[in-house]
């Protein structure tokens, strides 16, 4: 039997882990909190992330990083973006040396500002592919169609890959872009907490409609300024992603944008949740990426001076609505 290890046991990793045990792997599910791994497994429930789903006995929960990955042929990196260098790092001596390794993560790494698949092929030799897309995993669990983009620089990883991963609810397209497909990925969380201010404001459609459409020009200056593809951003991982998150209540970096116009503090908004808002540390890599590839991001900007600066998001929209006029292309 195929075994796969999802390292990384919130809402995301444990619907992977949910959608792949259901195709018959031996699934092996790390978690960072041990009463977590004991609860799956003594309960088949994860009552923190997802309540209402009962796991299949074929996934075993485990905090024990060695247990995880030994034997396993694939690994799933399901942790969060600023932890995945130190949790992979242990890792890595128990790694079978052709394990392939999946980034499911969606962030920027704030020291380094490299992306997730970059931060594991500088501490490591194994091969990397990367998993994007418009992808909430409460729906992803309830077997609501879903579609994702797997890229990889080898197409012979993606073609075995997309088998393994490929449901009949859960559908895998292929991309050589890795770069793109995870900067898509990142980057749409910050512009993600933007659309939450902006309804949090009360500012309606129109202005939703305005930040996700210049959002995207912002993400793709970027990316191509960086090597990235274009044609990634029109995408699943870029326009896809990007529109998922920017409307749908489900999303936990929306809805931080949306706190933050209430008038909460940043600190009192990440008190309160268990789950990790990538968007807040993106927005700080990405401002940094813009001033390092001379791109002009000015939603990032303001997001990143709400979150930083302390401006009041009010202040923010205002300074984006008066900057001086131009073409639009």
């Amino acid at each position: 039997m195929v075994k796969i290890a999802v390292i990384g046991a919130g809402s995301w990793g444990t619907a992977l882990a949910y959608i792949l045990s259901e195709k018959g792997y031996d699934i092996s599910l790390w978690a960072y909190e041990a009463p977590l791994a004991e609860e799956i497994n003594k309960t088949r429930i994860s009552s923190l992330y997802l309540p209402d789903i009962s796991l299949p006995e074929n996934i075993k929960a485990t905090n024990n990083l060695q247990e995880a990955v030994c034997n396993a042929e694939y690994i799933l990196n399901v942790v969060p973006s600023q932890y995945t260098r130190a949790v992979l790092k242990n890792a890595l001596s128990f790694m079978p040396a052709k394990a392939i390794i999946i980034s499911a993560s969606k962030g920027i790494e704030k020291k380094t500002l490299q992306t997730v698949s970059a931060v594991i092929k500088e501490i490591s030799d194994h091969p990397v592919a990367v998993l994007s897309g418009p992808s909430f995993a409460k729906e992803v669990v309830r077997k609501l169609p879903t579609a994702v983009t797997l890229a990889a620089e080898e197409k012979g990883i993606t073609t075995t890959l997309q088998d393994i991963l490929n449901t009949n609810h859960f559908r895998v397209y292929t991309h050589d872009d890795m770069l793109g497909a995870e900067l898509g990925g990142a980057l749409k969380n910050v512009i993600a907490i933007a659309s939450g201010i902006s309804d949090g404001l009360t500012l309606g459609y129109n202005a939703r409609a305005a930040l996700i459409t210049r959002g995207l020009a912002e993400m793709k200056r970027l990316g191509v300024a960086m090597g990235a593809k274009a044609e990634t951003f029109s995408g699943l991982s870029g326009l896809g992603d990007l529109v998922l998150t920017c409307t749908g209540n489900l999303s936990r970096n929306y809805t931080v944008g949306v706190k933050l116009a209430h008038g909460l503090k940043l600190t009192d908004i990440l008190s309160q949740t268990q789950t990790v808002a990538e968007g807040v540390a993106t927005a700080e890599s990405a401002f940094e990426l813009s001033k390092k590839y001379k791109v002009e991001m000015p939603i990032i900007e303001q997001v990143y001076n709400v979150l930083y600066m302390e401006k009041s998001p009010s202040d923010a929209v205002n300074d984006l609505m008066n900057r001086a006029l131009k073409s639009e292309f």
